[in-house]
């Protein structure tokens, strides 16, 4: 791949470990971050773009590189923000790649910031530009509970390595693969009135617990995960063993925070969700996965504050976290689709993170207003059986709802 490099000086950083005073974004006059434009000696846009199975490193050429962290003169840790690489494939189209640091934005901050990009593009800088700028306002974040002092004081006790955590933006694998699982709306609505029949079938109690896109689809894509697994070495699974699910819930627009939706910020919670592997892989494993996760929804709902206490010392705790921990990255409602800087929609939009950890990216859908694209990675044995899976779930839901109300609750077996 061809590349030319503009070599912009990049000053924009935050200063991550700097006692007694807070960590805070540092920016000179004429600070600027780092822009790779590139030109791609092969035609793989329209690879790039398939929803199909890939390897892994078909998309590393195109991931720029944070700069790594550095120190200032008064011993405060300096890491950088952004960097951006735009790739042109010739008759074809283009690839904008952003590698960003979470230390200063969550992901719907990050994609406000995109689209707010865009829509100068589109409107070429015009002042009537439709997306409303930033809000980078910190006092509208309330803190009762002094947890902005416990977080510093996790963070000033912590080691560099810790805080750093210099991971490679890509994994360097051969057996990986990345794949686009497409649930349309159909697929999600069938599948909602699915799990609340047999809520009622099984007597469950609906009501305590939440039904929405998000549920259904993270329970259907833990459910064939567990699944999909094979043991290593000729390990037998233990059945009894917890599996964890853990997705960030957004606090804004929330009536007990006023935060406005253009809070530039992380601004996020973490849930957790605790199933043993037995409940998960059985015939009603999705309908388990459902009410775990629900119910911790449901809960956010009530009180979005709980438990983030026990859950931040624990996180901060050393040694191995729990063994099968899932991730779920965005959400059904993030409009990644909506980025338009005046060619039209992106043809792909992807979280390329996903392949550094047990990590499942859910997004708005490109053709299908309500639909889910759901990214994972996995090997390259294990993506055949989760596909194999999933497809399998996905033909049998219209079947299912004609068998609801005759009692056939193993439907899915």
């Amino acid at each position: 791949m061809d590349q030319h490099v503009d070599h912009c000086d990049e000053k924009v950083k935050v200063l991550e470990q700097c006692q007694p005073h807070f960590p805070h974004i540092l920016y000179s006059h004429g600070d600027s971050i780092t822009l790779t434009v590139a030109k791609s000696a092969t035609d793989h846009f329209s690879h790039l773009v398939a929803d199909t199975a890939r390897d892994v490193r078909d998309s590393h050429p195109f991931v720029p590189v944070l700069p790594k962290p550095s120190t200032s003169q008064d011993g405060a840790l300096l890491l950088r923000l952004m960097a951006i690489q735009l790739t042109i494939f010739p008759n074809s189209g283009y690839s904008i790649c952003i590698t960003f640091n979470h230390t200063v934005a969550d992901g719907r901050s990050f994609l406000h910031f995109m689209k707010f990009w865009s829509s100068l593009c589109r409107s070429k800088c015009d002042s009537t530009c439709p997306q409303a700028l930033p809000c980078l306002n910190r006092e509208i974040i309330k803190d009762p509970k002094g947890l902005m002092l416990d977080c510093l004081e996790i963070l000033w006790s912590s080691p560099k390595e810790r805080i750093v955590k210099e991971l490679p933006n890509v994994v360097d694998n051969n057996d990986k693969v990345r794949c686009v699982f497409v649930l349309s709306r159909d697929h999600v609505e069938k599948l909602k009135k699915w799990v609340f029949d047999e809520c009622k079938s099984y007597e469950l109690d609906s009501e305590s617990f939440h039904i929405s896109t998000f549920v259904v689809t993270s329970a259907l894509m833990w459910v064939c995960l567990v699944r999909s697994e094979e043991p290593n070495d000729g390990n037998i699974f233990n059945n009894d063993e917890i599996y964890e699910l853990l997705f960030l819930a957004d606090c804004r627009n929330r009536g007990e925070f006023s935060i406005p939706s253009t809070y530039f910020g992380n601004c996020i919670v973490s849930r957790t969700v605790s199933l043993v592997r037995n409940k998960l892989i059985r015939d009603n494993g999705i309908v388990e996965a459902v009410v775990g996760i629900g119910s911790e929804v449901k809960g956010f709902q009530f009180d979005a504050m709980k438990n983030v206490e026990s859950f931040m010392h624990a996180s901060a705790r050393p040694g191995p976290g729990p063994p099968n921990p899932l991730v779920i990255a965005g959400s059904p409602k993030i409009g990644s689709y909506e980025t338009d800087f005046g060619w039209g929609k992106p043809k792909k939009c992807e979280l390329l993170q996903i392949e550094r950890s047990r990590t499942i990216s859910l997004s708005d859908c490109k053709n299908d207003e309500g639909g889910v694209e759901v990214g994972l990675v996995l090997g390259r044995a294990q993506m055949s059986n989760f596909s194999a899976i999933f497809k399998e779930y996905i033909e049998n839901i219209p079947l299912s709802l004609s068998k609801v109300g005759q009692g056939d609750k193993d439907i899915f077996k």
